[in-house]
């Protein structure tokens, strides 16, 4: 089966059209702080653009109407590292990143809601940029490849192939009929939280440019902030407790959200996925807290609470925001937090990690092997949500569990072999797989990446984009049984 070169053109076309209408929002913001970037911008969306243009309307009579699964994967494998190349144009246009290993690297970080950076001074970075880089995170968050399956299907090509290969990652939930409308009911979800999260922020003390930057971020789960200290730079308790909702929310499963909105609360908390994610933050909090509020000999209990709080909710759903220093917080703790790292949000969210479910169908599956050592001859399924799920879906799980923990072993090596210390390469590696941002060693949460190697920069790079796009997506394609024509 040979792949459909025009469809994948067209539609990579149509990334680069998207992606340079949403580098033109940003101009308004560079306009109305008068910071000159606004030229760079207009630049980099022109030739944008002009290229995505130009590849998506000459392939609009060649290409084939039926995008397969294999076209699908190719898509979202190339349409990440396009878009990533071609949205380093405003940084090196501006100057604000002149190297294309920097700006590669912050482009990818915000695409796949990392949240790493290299900007050692982020206040001196002109505002329409830095709102292009809260903007790359947006885009990132939800995937644009889920916001195009909304426009393909007008197009006259089938959307199901990019939507698999974009969300790889086991969901309980069955989406609905028609993937268009799953994939604009989630839009509708995700834009609707950032704005109502912008006019808080504004009520908090916000202006509306951090109010509008921090909430891209927050509902990307990415972490990108305006300040060079995050978060703790507002030392606002409501600013903070807003942010953790969000978060949170950004964090579960939007079907979880959607039917929390229709005031189906019964069946928000019958979700098994939800319970353990909100189970695991209120345990972690409660254990890192009172370790935190003893060591401090209980001089700020409200406010060591908080940043407890907010960090471990910050972690788990891989947005990388920053209150405090976790790295000071002893060392039982900061295993803690690593622990957290590979947990990650819930599946059908825009948080990184291995994903709730996952940990929940491995905890299911391991006890049931007790009873299967008893009863060989029984069939004894794992169940969520009261249901069996299919053996497929638990060895898809073991296979992705096993698979992320070699490439990790393997990524903590190679960073390794570069140079880098024990604990800086898993710190590294952990939050670059992770999609979370800050890491441990000397990429902390008071550090950044700006230091490390170009050589690191590129690997860890595609250690991000392996992350989101949750291993199989990226790694198939360098399978030779993928390129076998059938």
């Amino acid at each position: 089966m040979r792949l459909n070169l025009p469809a994948i053109a067209h539609i990579l076309g149509l990334l680069l059209i998207i992606n340079s209408l949403f580098m033109g929002i940003c101009i308004p913001f560079s306009l109305a702080h008068n910071d000159g970037s606004w030229r760079s911008l207009l630049m980099a969306a022109s030739i944008t653009l002009l290229v995505g243009g130009l590849t998506f309307f000459s392939t609009n009579r060649i290409q084939k109407r039926d995008i397969r699964k294999k076209d699908g994967y190719v898509i979202v494998s190339v349409g990440w590292i396009v878009m990533s190349l071609f949205a380093t144009l405003p940084y090196m246009l501006e100057g604000s990143i002149p190297n294309i290993t920097d700006a590669f690297f912050e482009t990818v970080s915000g695409y796949t809601t990392t949240g790493a950076s290299i900007l050692n001074d982020i206040e001196s970075v002109p505002i329409g940029i830095l709102t292009w880089r809260s903007m790359t995170q947006w885009i990132g968050g939800m995937g644009i490849i889920v916001l195009t399956v909304a426009i393909v299907p007008l197009l006259g090509m089938g959307g199901i192939q990019l939507f698999s290969a974009e969300s790889p990652g086991l969901s309980p939930d069955k989406l609905k009929p028609r993937i268009a409308d799953t994939a604009k009911r989630l839009w509708g979800i995700y834009m609707g939280l950032t704005m109502i999260e912008t006019l808080l922020l504004m009520l908090a003390g916000m202006t509306f440019t951090e109010a509008f930057n921090h909430s891209l971020t927050t509902m990307a789960t990415g972490g990108f902030s305006t300040k060079q200290d995050s978060v703790a730079y507002y030392d606002s308790p409501m600013i903070q407790y807003i942010i953790i909702v969000f978060m949170f929310f950004a964090g579960t499963n939007f079907s979880i959200t959607y039917m929390a909105l229709h005031r189906q609360f019964k069946k928000v908390w019958e979700n098994e996925e939800f319970r353990y994610y909100s189970l695991i933050i209120l345990a972690c909090t409660l254990i890192i807290s009172i370790i935190v509020i003893f060591n401090n000999n209980a001089s700020a209990l409200e406010k060591d609470f908080r940043d407890v709080l907010f960090q471990v909710v910050s972690v788990i759903t891989t947005t990388g925001f920053v209150t405090a220093d976790y790295t000071q917080w002893t060392t039982f703790v900061m295993i803690i937090i690593l622990i957290l790292m590979f947990v990650g949000g819930s599946a059908g969210s825009t948080a990184g990690g291995v994903k709730v479910i996952r940990h929940v169908i491995l905890f299911k599956n391991s006890l049931l092997e007790f009873r299967r050592q008893l009863h060989p001859h029984g069939v004894i399924p794992v169940r969520i949500n009261r249901k069996a799920i299919e053996s497929n879906t638990t060895f898809n799980v073991l296979a992705f569990i096993f698979i992320y923990l070699i490439v990790f072993s393997v990524g903590v090596l190679i960073l390794a072999a570069l140079g880098l210390d024990f604990e800086t390469s898993v710190g590294a590696l952990a939050t670059s797989l992770g999609n979370i941002g800050p890491g441990i060693g000397k990429v902390g949460p008071m550090d950044n990446f700006a230091w490390l190697p170009d050589s690191v920069k590129w690997v860890l790079s595609f250690f991000m984009l392996l992350g989101r796009l949750e291993l199989f997506t990226l790694l198939l394609i360098f399978t030779p049984s993928f390129w076998k024509e059938y």
